[in-house]
């Protein structure tokens, strides 16, 4: 037998998570609290699972209530532009592109990645999440994203079916502040031999390589910090804390953003970005718009 979601129970779950609290939420919807409190009840009930915790004396998601927001955001969007276009009014239907990002993946490089997308005729409506690779994995094939950019492919021990779609690769350039920097590019890559350094940590593809080629010249670093986020990576090593390794292709921006300077550059040190979907062919026109623009104008 078919279930059948009740809409009025996801709509007051929806504002409840939106609003931050049913206090809030009651006030908008103009129902009492215990009737918002019910229905949302009634909604964990007949999914089976809890979608708020108790965190002190406020409510948070639990991981199953933000899965189910993100598709009730979804659900509650198109019925807003059914209502607008049953009554004539211009919604210019915007291109919904909803991109993952994974943690490892550096922020510049997926900002560099995504922009073309909005740079289309037609208007796109753009939603980024961040995760780890497993997680926005599951969401691909959930449909709850359309790409997932990533510096590591699915490999053959991942039993979902995705596909690749190679977007470009480059060298890396290592970087530190000017006082850390001062008297390594004379020597390098011998003189990383001993000095502080910043890195991925050690789940990703980059730190895998980057790894394998200290190795290979027989350097040993100490490391001093290890990142999922590589945003925050480079505010560390931003602060003097340690040299880095970043994509060569970001390098401009990375100096200027980050003030910090080259200590030198390996282009045989190569990083590879993917984008990840779930068809074999391309057929999303914001993806199409990212892919090509990547061969095209990024990795060149």
């Amino acid at each position: 037998m078919t279930e059948w979601l009740n809409y009025h129970h996801l709509l007051y779950f929806y504002v409840v998570a939106r609003e931050g609290g049913v206090a809030k939420a009651s006030k908008l919807l103009r129902v009492a609290p215990p009737t918002i409190s019910g229905q949302v009840r009634l909604l964990e009930e007949s999914l089976g699972e809890k979608l708020f915790a108790r965190e002190g004396r406020g409510l948070v998601l639990t991981e199953v209530g933000r899965t189910v927001f993100q598709y009730a955001e979804e659900i509650f969007s198109v019925g807003r532009e059914l209502m607008d276009t049953v009554r004539g009014r211009p919604t210019g239907r915007p291109h919904r592109l909803v991109v993952g990002v994974t943690d490892a993946m550096p922020k510049l490089v997926a900002h560099n990645l995504i922009r073309p997308a909005l740079e289309l005729a037609e208007p796109v409506r753009l939603s980024v999440r961040d995760g780890s690779h497993e997680r926005l994995l599951q969401d691909l094939v959930g449909g709850a994203v359309d790409v997932v950019l990533s510096d590591a492919p699915v490999g053959p021990p991942n039993r979902i079916k995705a596909f690749n779609h190679n977007l470009g690769e480059c060298g890396t350039t290592f970087v530190a502040t000017k006082s850390l920097a001062r008297g390594l590019a004379r020597d390098f890559p011998n003189s990383l031999d001993g000095k502080p350094m910043v890195v991925a940590s050690e789940a990703t593809g980059a730190r895998r390589s980057i790894d394998a080629w200290l190795d290979a010249h027989s350097i040993r670093p100490t490391i001093v910090g290890e990142f999922d986020d590589s945003a925050l990576l480079k505010v560390f090593g931003a602060e003097g804390r340690g040299v880095f390794a970043v994509p060569s292709v970001i390098e401009t921006d990375v100096c200027e953003q980050y003030k910090v300077e080259v200590v030198g550059r390996v282009p045989s040190l190569r990083a590879r970005y993917y984008a990840i979907t779930v068809e074999r062919r391309v057929k999303h026109p914001a993806v199409v718009a990212i892919c090509t623009a990547a061969k095209d104008r990024l990795f060149v």
